[in-house]
């Protein structure tokens, strides 16, 4: 008889505020909508204030099912839980810090959207985030837990909020996207849950695969280098997230069930001041690899996807040969344990330095909906059987 265990769901990586963008929030209620990969019963939520210099107090903290898709963040009526901290409906996430709920009595079916309210009596600073959530939420005056619909000021980040995990079967495990904007999915629909690991969920639940897999990229993120400190004290750059080397424990092998982390992370080391060298980046993977190993978890490598007639410091023969050297390690050193050529999928045949047209959203940089599609596509579902 199998016993059940735990497998993350859904994530977001969470980094300080900038201090232009920091403001505060005072007796009113966050709605957020989260897209989930596998099912199971039983979720808990796992809430942040890593980044915060100040604590902050939940009042009341409420877990549905979502009713319609896009931009809504109605409930399911009837599905409805309060969720408790050791028992009891109020809490306090510390500083530098995080909370984990109870586990609640709802069934989460595979893919399915969940809603999660929280109501913030006291003036609070967000100071922990998620950029660029491609999703939106609400914010609404007083305390809305409970409400059915929540007409609130539309809001496009997630605030003090950094995963789902469910119960589910001993086989199940999860997969963590590490990367930056491409895996975070820029410049894809809003609301349509385009990034490519929603669509590489939707293509294991497709062949009955039991994984659930999280999204672990940053906008802007380098493997290497990346402002440190909490908010008020890392920068107007803090958005981008730590180095990938430093918040590597974190997001990704602090993962309920983690198995597996495909890296995909590279390109802002090369096209930012102070760029890197293609031998710099190759020892910060293998660093990454060294890492994951000692924790058991199976390295996958992604190639780099190309860039050329990007504006900026990539557009530039220097930048392609680094990136040429580097995907030839990944295609041929063997060191990750398997290898995923997102390059190959979604290149120009007749000019491999560029996207497709077909699968360029128009930045020569970061793919359309449909080149999202093509990087799930290209990656090998036997690698998680």
């Amino acid at each position: 008889m199998r016993v059940p265990t735990r497998a993350g769901t859904w994530a977001a990586p969470v980094t300080a505020q900038p201090v232009s963008h920091i403001y505060t929030l005072a007796d009113q209620t966050v709605r957020q909508v989260v897209h989930t990969s596998a099912g199971g019963d039983r979720p808990q939520v796992r809430f942040s204030n890593e980044f915060g210099t100040h604590s902050v107090r939940i009042g009341v903290a409420r877990l549905a099912l979502r009713a319609g898709n896009g931009a809504t963040a109605s409930i399911v009526p009837g599905t409805g839980q309060q969720l408790t901290f050791a028992g009891r409906t109020e809490a306090v996430i510390p500083a530098g810090g995080t909370l984990l709920s109870d586990a609640a009595g709802l069934v989460v079916p595979p893919g399915a959207d969940l809603v999660i309210s929280v109501y913030l009596p006291e003036k609070t600073e967000v100071g922990t985030i998620t950029p660029r959530a491609f999703q939106t939420n609400q914010v609404g005056p007083g305390d809305l837990t409970e409400a059915v619909d929540l007409a609130g000021k539309p809001f496009a980040t997630y605030v003090f909020l950094s995963g789902v995990s469910v119960r589910v079967r001993r086989s199940t495990s999860t997969i963590v996207a590490f990367g930056d904007s491409i895996t975070r999915g820029v410049n894809t629909v809003e609301n349509a849950n385009h990034r490519w690991p929603d669509l590489l969920a939707a293509r294991m639940r497709a062949d009955n695969l039991d994984r659930g897999v999280l999204n672990a990229g940053l906008s802007g993120n380098r493997l290497l280098t990346g402002p440190i400190g909490r908010t008020g004290r890392a920068g107007n750059n803090a958005a981008v997230g730590e180095a990938g080397l430093r918040r590597f424990n974190r997001d990704v092998l602090a993962q309920p069930g983690v198995s597996h982390v495909i890296v995909l992370l590279g390109v802002n080391d090369l096209g930012l001041n102070p760029p890197a060298t293609a031998e710099e980046l190759i020892a910060g993977h293998r660093e990454l690899i060294a890492k994951g190993r000692a924790a058991g978890v199976t390295m996958i490598g992604g190639t780099l996807l190309p860039f050329g007639e990007y504006h900026g410091r990539l557009n530039n023969t220097v930048s392609r040969a680094k990136r040429d050297a580097f995907n030839r390690w990944v295609r041929t050193s063997g060191e990750y344990d398997a290898v995923i050529d997102f390059d190959q999928a979604v290149r120009d045949p007749a000019v491999p330095h560029r996207i497709a047209a077909a699968y360029d959203c128009g930045d020569h940089l970061h793919p359309s909906d449909a080149g999202m599609a093509a990087m799930a596509e290209a990656v090998p579902l036997e690698l998680f059987k």
